[in-house]
C-alpha cells in the first residue's frame, strides 16, 4: 500500500508540474508557433519549387509586319509565359526597362540572322536567365542565333542578384523584432497614447540607424551594391519603421500574438513573394499578386531601382511603403487610447 501511495503521489506530482508547466495559454502560444510553422513551410516551398515564367512585360522592335507576327507568336505560346507588346525602336526599348516598364525585348534584325534580347539581370538574374532561356529556344527554331545585351547588369559582388533582396530581409528583420521587444517589455499593448508615441519615436530612431547601418555595409564596408548609400539609407529607415509600426498596431490590438500576425506578414508571406529569388513573372499567381503590396516586395523592388535602375519606377513601392507606415501609426495610436479610455471607465455597480 505504501509503495502504491508512493505511485500515485508521484504521478500527481508529475501532472501537477506538468500543468504549471504547460498552462492552457502556453498551449495555445505553442500550437500557434506550430501553425506559422507549416505556414513557412506552405509559403516558401510553394512560391518557390516550380518557377515557371508567366506574363513577364516583353518589348518587340522589327518593322511594323514583322514586329506584330512576332508579337502574335510570343502571346500565343503556352503557358504565357511574355506579355509582349511591340516597341518603336531599339532605344525605346532600352530606356523602358531602365525605367522597369519592362522586363526584357527582342530586337529582330530583318536584314540578318541575328537578334538581340535585351535583359537587366540587376532586376534578378533568374528572369534574365529565364528570357535568354525561353527566346534563345525560339530563336533556334527558326535556324536564327540570339545576341544578349545585359543593359542593367548586376554588380560583379551581387551574387545572382540577391544582395539587395537580403538587405530589405535584414531592415524588416529589424522593424519587427524591434517592435516587439519595445511591446512585450512593459506588457503587449499600449497603455497610453504617450507610451505609444514614445515606442513609435524608438522605432523612427532605430529605423535611422539600421538603414544608415546597412546601407553602409552593402555599400563602402562589402562594396556589394553600387548605387547612393544615402538613398538607402531613407529607404532602410522607412522599411524599418513601416514594419516596425505595422507591428506595433497588430500588437495594439491582438496583444501578443501579433506578433505571429506580424511574421505571418513579413516573413511567411513577404519574404518568399518579394521577388528576391525569383522576380515576379517567375512566381505563382498568389504571390506574385501579394509580394507588391508587402514591405520586403516593395523594399526590394525599390532597392534594386537605387541600386540599378537609377531610381526609376520605385514610387509604387514607396507609397506601399508608406501606407504602412501611416497605417501602423494610426492604428497604434487608436488603440493606445481607445484602451486607456477602458481602463479609465468606472467599474460597473
Amino acid at each position: 500500500m505504501t509503495q502504491s501511495t508512493g505511485a500515485d503521489s508521484g504521478r500527481g506530482s508529475f501532472l501537477d508540474e506538468l500543468k504549471d508547466a504547460v498552462t492552457p495559454h502556453a498551449t495555445l502560444l505553442v500550437a500557434g508557433v506550430i501553425a506559422l510553422q507549416l505556414l513557412f513551410i506552405t509559403s516558401y516551398v510553394g512560391a518557390l519549387h516550380d518557377p515557371k515564367l508567366r506574363d513577364a512585360s516583353f518589348g518587340v522592335v522589327a518593322p511594323a509586319a514583322a514586329a506584330g507576327q512576332a508579337v502574335t507568336r510570343l502571346e500565343r505560346l503556352p503557358g504565357s509565359p511574355l506579355d509582349a507588346r511591340t516597341v518603336p525602336d531599339a532605344s525605346t526599348a532600352r530606356r523602358q526597362i531602365q525605367d522597369r516598364d519592362l522586363d526584357g525585348a527582342l530586337i529582330l534584325d530583318p536584314a540578318g540572322t541575328t537578334d538581340t534580347l535585351l535583359v537587366a539581370t540587376g532586376g534578378g538574374a533568374a528572369l534574365a536567365t529565364s528570357l535568354e532561356r525561353l527566346v534563345g529556344a525560339l530563336e533556334r527554331s527558326e535556324q536564327r542565333s540570339l545576341r544578349v545585351v545585359d543593359v542593367a547588369p548586376a554588380a560583379g559582388r551581387d551574387a545572382s542578384g540577391l544582395s539587395s533582396f537580403y538587405l530589405v530581409v535584414g531592415w524588416c528583420v529589424g522593424g519587427y523584432l524591434c517592435a516587439s521587444i519595445l511591446a512585450i517589455s512593459s506588457g503587449a499593448r499600449a497603455a497610453t497614447p504617450r507610451r505609444a508615441l514614445i515606442r513609435l519615436g524608438t522605432m523612427a530612431v532605430v529605423g535611422l540607424a539600421g538603414g544608415l547601418g546597412g546601407a553602409v555595409i552593402v555599400g563602402p564596408v562589402l562594396g556589394a551594391l553600387p548605387g547612393s548609400v544615402a538613398a538607402l539609407w531613407g529607404l532602410g529607415a522607412l522599411i524599418t519603421f513601416a514594419v516596425g509600426a505595422a507591428t506595433l498596431a497588430l500588437q495594439g490590438i491582438f496583444g501578443i500574438v501579433g506578433i505571429g500576425l506580424a511574421i505571418l506578414l513579413v516573413v511567411i508571406l513577404g519574404n518568399p513573394s518579394a521577388g528576391g529569388a525569383l522576380p515576379p513573372p517567375l512566381l505563382p499567381p498568389f504571390w506574385a499578386a501579394i509580394g507588391p503590396a508587402l514591405p520586403p516586395g516593395a523594399g526590394t523592388w525599390a532597392a534594386r531601382s537605387i541600386v540599378y535602375f537609377g531610381g526609376h519606377g520605385m514610387t509604387v513601392s514607396l507609397l506601399v511603403l508608406s501606407a504602412w507606415a501611416l497605417a501602423g501609426i494610426a492604428v497604434t495610436l487608436v488603440m493606445a487610447a481607445l484602451r486607456t479610455r477602458e481602463d479609465d471607465r468606472p467599474p460597473a455597480g
